[in-house]
């Protein structure tokens, strides 16, 4: 046993260099023999060998992506197809690489890597710069392919050190193995700077030139390659000299691309014009007006296509709302016009508490337009979607239709009576609420009483006629007689909410304990307009995630009367315009149908009017937001004082309509 380790230890003595080199003086001594350099050299290659293949194998591709790279913007648009806004904190949007068109591809490749498609994920000559850089102490060098560019994005810093780049190449080659080059490249695309605060070559494209990606040309293409450069340095509404390189480079591409075969040259002599892009936006941050249809239509996108809210907000949702530019910008003006005509002397300047909402509801149920407050950015409250307001006689119609479906019964275990629109009532003031039983007593021992705008007494009235007029004690009186509970019934069918409905008690059928809100009054207005059937009101058309549809419930058209109550509310409602409580409107705006509402303690005033279009509710109150109780209307101005909120909706109204119309 020994004698082998004798011999082992003699065999390693005789490997071991002798360096010194013996039988050498002077400087020679420390020359190696080139025995000796050949094995330090293999020495240093097997060990960088080992120590590379090492941290490739111990290296992983990370889970977790930087946030941006996930994170995207959610867009709204317009009906018209316009951009409406866009929310959340990075501006990117994901894109499928076959929206991409080829020859957009074709100059980004040109510009960046054109040989993406063949190398292994990393640039050799790039990596030799960047390795000499580091070694003289200069700035670390660019010359990285688009895979390496994509990890750095992705998954690195942007710290410029050496050790940052060696992972950078490791990440690189090992997504190159796993991950399908047509896969990086789209995700390059999707997650890489362009500037003016976008991500992702779709947002670049609306951003620079206002339109979806898949709509660009190659010339555009080229001008949108240039910016990964250095979107600070190509970006012609920064500056002259921005522009002057931005050509260069833009004309660069174009030349490149017949190179790698993108373009032939015919095709090339057809761009010789640089295609400026658009100046810079405002982002598209909702406020005013606008972050209230945003609020509305993300509730209405998240429920009807059944999205998580944590998956809304990673963001990539592109949003086609049903709301009209133009008539969205009428009905605000129309209201600052109401708001500014308020009676200066009545209304004190601090009273912060006057309050209009507003909302147009088409035939099929979309909002075409809304007004939810001053600024969404300073109030989240939203005026035309509170139910906090009650609807008084505005809500006298489904009380009318209720009669005409159900008949009445005012005899206990009798048959229901039909009425028709000349049934007639008695419309005096302080006439008492009777119940087959007698007359209707409250709480505190006193016999409810109906009482008439101004007190003032009809006579007796026909129901069309008490509609019309705005006659509360028929209405009143036929709401007992009907049934409160059919009544109810009715509403609900007609398009109100059960959490905004009272209690059921005799003045239910004027609507003073039901708070439903501008959006539902319109709607379930329109359900007498529509011919008796309703359809649930929505904000949003379609939505598309990553150019892919989100499948939506889309609300369905329901019977809630019957045809022939919806054309008798109709015909009520008509007269409204052209003989009762609306006539001036009526006569600026033949053909429109509508019916006024005030309340008893005169905290609101409403107004819902339709025309062949749209019907569009307007109410206009006074309320403290810190525990929203509806305040007396008096002080807003208006021909009496008594009843100012009515009029002013009315006002408001017939001048949204004239600007639309």
């Amino acid at each position: 046993m020994s004698g082998a380790l004798g011999g082992a230890r003699r065999q390693l003595r005789r490997l071991r260099p002798a360096y010194p080199r013996p039988g050498r003086s002077g400087w020679q001594r420390w020359v190696p023999s080139w025995r000796q350099s050949l094995g330090a050299f293999l020495y240093v290659t097997v060990g960088l060998t080992g120590f590379v293949a090492f941290a490739y194998a111990t290296t992983d591709i990370p889970d977790d992506l930087n946030s941006f790279a996930t994170q995207q913007d959610n867009v709204y648009y317009w009906a018209d197809g316009s951009v409406m806004a866009r929310t959340g904190w990075v501006i990117r949007q994901e894109i499928p690489l076959d929206k991409v068109p080829p020859k957009v591809r074709g100059a980004v490749l040109a510009a960046e890597n054109a040989s993406f498609y063949s190398d292994a994920g990393v640039s050799p000559t790039g990596v030799l710069r960047a390795v000499s850089a580091a070694v003289t102490g200069g700035e670390t060098q660019g010359g990285s392919t688009i895979t390496q560019q994509y990890v750095k994005n992705v998954y690195l810093s942007q710290d410029r050190t050496l050790s940052r780049k060696f992972t950078e190449l490791l990440l690189a080659v090992k997504l190159d193995n796993r991950t399908s080059k047509d896969t990086i490249l789209r995700n390059y695309l999707n997650t890489s700077w362009f500037g003016r605060g976008t991500y992702g070559i779709q947002r670049a494209s609306h951003a620079y030139y206002g339109k979806d990606v898949s709509r660009l040309n190659p010339s555009e293409g080229a001008f949108l390659a240039a910016l990964l450069k250095g979107a600070g340095l190509y970006d012609p509404a920064i500056s002259e000299a921005n522009r002057k390189r931005a050509v260069e480079r833009w004309s660069w591409i174009l030349d490149r691309m017949v190179e790698t075969g993108h373009l032939t040259r015919a095709e090339r002599t057809t761009y010789t014009k640089f295609p400026e892009p658009t100046g810079p936006g405002t982002g598209g941050i909702p406020g005013a007006q606008t972050g209230y249809l945003v609020e509305l239509a993300k509730r209405h996108a998240i429920r009807a296509g059944h999205i998580e809210a944590a998956d809304y907000d990673l963001g990539g949702y592109q949003i086609r709302t049903t709301f009209d530019r133009a008539r969205t910008k009428a009905l605000t003006a129309a209201v600052h016009k109401a708001d500014k005509d308020f009676d200066a002397e009545r209304r004190p300047r601090t009273d912060k508490y006057a309050r209009i909402g507003a909302a147009s509801v088409a035939r099929d149920g979309s909002l075409l337009a809304m007004y939810g407050g001053a600024d969404y950015l300073k109030q989240g409250f939203n005026q035309a979607n509170a139910t906090t307001v009650p609807a008084g006689s505005a809500f006298t119609p489904f009380v009318y239709a209720a009669a005409l479906d159900e008949g009445v019964q005012r005899t206990r275990g009798a048959a229901r009576t039909p009425v028709s629109p000349t049934s007639v009532y008695d419309g005096n003031d302080r006439v008492a609420v009777r119940t087959p039983e007698g007359p209707y007593w409250d709480r505190s021992g006193k016999v409810v009483r109906g009482r008439n705008e101004g007190g003032r007494d009809w006579g007796p009235v026909t129901l069309r006629q008490a509609v019309a007029d705005s006659v509360n004690t028929p209405m009143l009186q036929l709401g007992l007689d009907v049934g409160l509970d059919r009544v109810e019934s009715h509403a609900l069918r007609a398009g109100l909410l059960e959490s905004s409905l009272g209690e059921r008690i005799p003045s239910f059928a004027l609507g003073e304990n039901s708070t439903p809100s501008a959006i539902r009054m319109a709607g379930a207005y329109r359900t007498f307009a529509a011919g008796g059937t309703h359809t649930e009101p929505y904000s949003v058309r379609s939505v598309t995630h990553a150019g892919a549809a989100v499948p939506l419930d889309k609300p369905k058209p329901a019977r809630a009367v019957s045809r022939r109550t919806a054309l008798a509310v109709t015909d009520a409602l008509r007269a409204t315009m052209t003989e009762g409580s609306a006539a001036a409107a009526g006569r600026a705006h033949p053909g429109a149908v509508g019916k006024t509402g005030t309340t008893s303690a005169n905290t609101a005033g409403w107004f819902v009017g339709g025309t062949e279009a749209e019907t569009t509710a307007v109410v206009v109150y006074r309320m403290s937001l810190t525990d929203l109780v509806p305040l007396p209307l008096r002080g807003l101005g208006g021909d009496s004082p008594d009843t100012p909120g009515s009029e002013r909706a009315v006002d408001l109204w017939a001048d949204y309509i004239k600007a639309v119309e």
